[in-house]
């Protein structure tokens, strides 16, 4: 008994001690699995591509997958907090939200709960990633390159198609041959679904030929590598001209006139033709037959020297030595800058000393660009550090400025590719978008200006900046649009509290709104207007408590989203919210409380979760419990609750008050499990209370009435008509009235 006595006193206590500590310990662990950070978590940088952020995690698949780990318990939940980091990192939205909001922003998506097998990972992930010579195009860049000017082929594919894997080696052998002739691209249909149905894509693969200007064009021919090639060729549009005794010279010097040149293959009499133009004169220039030459532009047939033979007949090693020996970009310096740029539309590149591999091909810009009438030079920074110290310009780039002095220019933060570049300075030169730097920030501007905060390496905001142009155009003489590097200006971008990137704020006078919605043009636009006729209303406890409960005009109803900027869902509902209020106008009362700013307020009215969307009926609240929460999903529920303006009818009341009344009558003849009935059953009631002390509204529900509808004629539902009273007859009209209440009848008939 004593040794059972000593046991069980003395032994619980070091057992009240560690079970503490286990607890912590397994505490600690979780809230550290959970808060790790997901680029650690794929071992990327911050600034990583999306290519990047799929090839380090098909990397890190290929070792941590529980397929290859079997004898590891802990497996399962590693790899799922490695694929959750993939499918947040990957989409562009959520990885904004991370990036600002850290994971309680997205507290509700369920990206990572389900992952492939390790077969998956290792021969049906990313195509095409690891391949040169293939462009891998995603929603990010898609427009920019197929509007470059350049052709593009591009092969749409879907990670587990199997003739897509049946396809690629030929992709790959493809674009192998036809490299530095046209682009070859691939675009992964698995990760951007959205771009691939905007497309019109639906069976894989899918082949392709986009030029800047005309429609796409499909193949449908044999997909083995030759055909792909003859078809390719086809699409090359060259000009060979065959000069002769008689115009040999001619053409050549009319050429050096216009700022071109000529590369010439002398062939024998017999006429065989070979690349550039061919001539039956090779004793003129004491050459032997199957010589190329380059007579490059700015020369002249005068000067010692000025041709030049190229000893090759590889296709490649030719364009190398031609692209070598094309004209420098202008050189522009400090004294001439300002006096170029002032009327004239230029793309400038500015480097620091030792010229970019990319700089030969730069070359190339000035034929690009001569139809957009857009100049093209270049600024060593390294000469003219002053002036590039001024534009805030401290690393190689290319800008646009848009012939408006020296300070109104926007910077390339694009691939640093030449078809990229091209599309960036058409778009560019034709928007309203302004590279923002101190003295011209707009803090202190009575005209309203919409400011992109971002750094270049994040990819949602290289995505955004073309989005940002488009809705330039369209709002131009009204707002301003600028952008501000936050990698360059840090102090600026703190004063604001800048977060994360990109965040869009308009400033209006002494207003400052920050935009939370789609990274698109139609999403700014919409918000804009929004700012501008505001149709939702922010609500504080004060005008909640006076406005909502305290009903300033009776019969009011009011839908209410208590919401925290930081959550995804929260931010997800905003655009869809005020899209529901512009459709609400006139009828129900929209508003919004921000409960991480009124914390202690969204507690007392008993808010729990986010976003909480609530209708304030009279005296009561209604919660919204629906599966959908877009704009007319929303409208119909909020709808719902409106008194009813329409009455139901029996056959005895449709005979007695539409056939034998004295009254006019719009019916809607439905049957209850008619989807399309459902959905039209708002707008009835809308059209019943426009027309209210005018017209009557009644339904009939033909399902339980059938003989009253099929003796009126009913074949269809809904079907919406008007009986009006005329003094001693009653007819059936849908389409000849001619009060004004006509053109809202046709507009309900119209979702019959």
């Amino acid at each position: 008994m004593g040794h059972r006595f000593v046991l069980g006193v003395r032994r619980p206590r070091p057992v009240q001690f560690v079970v503490p500590l286990l607890l912590l310990a397994t505490l600690m662990a979780a809230v550290s699995a959970e808060s790790q950070d997901y680029y650690n978590l794929l071992k990327v940088s911050r600034d990583a591509t999306t290519r990047e952020i799929r090839q380090a995690f098909k990397k890190l698949a290929l070792t941590m997958h529980p397929d290859k780990n079997p004898g590891d318990a802990s497996a399962h939940e590693k790899f799922l907090q490695v694929n959750r980091a993939y499918e947040v990192l990957k989409d562009e939205d959520l990885r904004k939200k991370y990036d600002k909001y850290g994971e309680k922003g997205l507290d509700e998506q369920q990206q990572g709960g389900r992952y492939e097998s390790w077969n998956f990972y290792r021969y049906d992930f990313g195509i095409y990633d690891d391949d040169l010579e293939i462009i891998t195009l995603d929603s990010g860049d898609f427009e920019a390159a197929v509007n470059s000017g350049e052709i593009w082929f591009i092969n749409f594919y879907f990670p587990r198609c199997s003739h897509c894997h049946t396809l690629a080696p030929t992709w790959r052998e493809f674009a192998k041959e036809m490299d530095g002739v046209i682009r070859i691209g691939a675009v992964n249909c698995g990760d951007n679904n959205h771009l691939c149905r905007s497309k019109g894509i639906n069976s894989y693969p899918s082949l392709f030929v986009y030029r800047a200007g005309q429609r796409p064009e499909k193949f449908n021919g044999e997909r083995s590598k030759d055909s792909l090639v003859q078809f390719s060729m086809k699409l090359i549009t060259t000009t060979v001209t065959e000069l002769w005794q008689g115009n040999v010279f001619s053409e050549i010097e009319s050429a050096y006139s216009s700022g071109l040149g000529w590369l010439i293959t002398f062939c024998s009499d017999t006429g065989d033709l070979s690349s550039g133009a061919t001539i039956s004169l090779s004793a003129v220039f004491q050459v032997t037959s199957g010589a190329t030459a380059l007579f490059p532009p700015g020369s002249s047939l005068d000067q010692p020297g000025s041709v030049l033979w190229l000893n090759t007949l590889d296709s490649k090693e030719i364009y190398n030595q031609v692209i070598d020996h094309l004209p420098d970009l202008e050189l522009l310096t400090g004294d001439s800058f300002q006096r170029k740029l002032a009327h004239h539309r230029w793309l400038v590149s500015f480097t620091f000393g030792d010229r970019s591999p990319a700089s030969n091909e730069y070359k190339k810009l000035q034929a690009f660009l001569r139809n957009d009438h857009i100049q093209v030079g270049r600024v060593d920074c390294t000469a003219d550090s002053k002036l590039c110290q001024s534009l805030y310009i401290h690393n190689p780039c290319v800008a646009v400025f848009k012939g408006l002095g020296i300070h109104d220019f926007e910077i390339h933060h694009g691939k640093d590719v030449l078809y990229n570049i091209v599309g960036f300075a058409r778009d560019s030169v034709r928007a309203h978008v302004t590279t923002l730097r101190p003295d011209n920030f707009p803090s202190d501007r009575k005209e309203p200006w919409l400011v992109d905060f971002f750094a270049p390496w994040c990819p949602p905001c290289r995505a955004l900046l073309p989005e940002l142009r488009k809705a330039s155009i369209q709002l131009a003489g009204q707002m301003k649009f600028g952008t501000l590097d936050c990698t360059i200006h840090q102090n600026l971008c703190s004063t604001y509290n800048i977060q994360a990137y990109p965040t869009t704020v308009i400033f209006n006078g002494s207003s400052v709104h920050e935009y939370e919605g789609q990274h698109s043009a139609d999403g700014i636009l919409e918000f804009i207007q929004d700012l501008v006729n505001p149709s939702m209303v922010v609500l504080d406890p004060s005008s909640f408590s006076e406005r909502v409960k305290g009903k300033t005009t009776e019969g009011q109803i009011w839908a209410v989203d208590f919401y925290a900027p930081w959550c995804g869902p929260c931010q997800a509902l905003l655009p869809e919210w005020r899209r529901m209020a512009r459709l609400l106008s006139g009828q129900i009362l929209v508003g919004s409380v921000d409960c991480q700013r009124f914390q202690s307020f969204c507690q007392g009215q008993n808010v729990r979760a986010y976003p909480e969307i609530r209708l304030y009926p009279g005296n009561t609240r209604q919660s919204y419990n629906g599966w959908n929460r877009d704009a007319q999903s929303l409208r119909s529920w909020a709808l719902s609750s409106l008194p009813r303006a329409s009455v139901d009818l029996t056959p005895e009341s449709f005979r007695s008050l539409v056939l034998s009344g004295q009254d006019h009558w719009v019916l809607d003849f439905y049957a209850p499990w008619c989807g399309p009935c459902q959905h039209f059953a708002p707008e009835f009631e809308i059209l019943a209370r426009n027309l209210k002390g005018k017209v009557r509204a009644g339904k009939v529900d033909c399902q339980a009435h059938h003989q009253t509808c099929q003796s009126a004629g009913i074949t269809a539902y809904p079907t919406v008509r008007f009986y009006p009273y005329l003094g001693t007859r009653r007819f059936e009209l849908a389409n000849s009235c001619n009060e004004p209440v006509c053109s809202v009848l046709k507009a309900a008939s119209s979702h019959r």
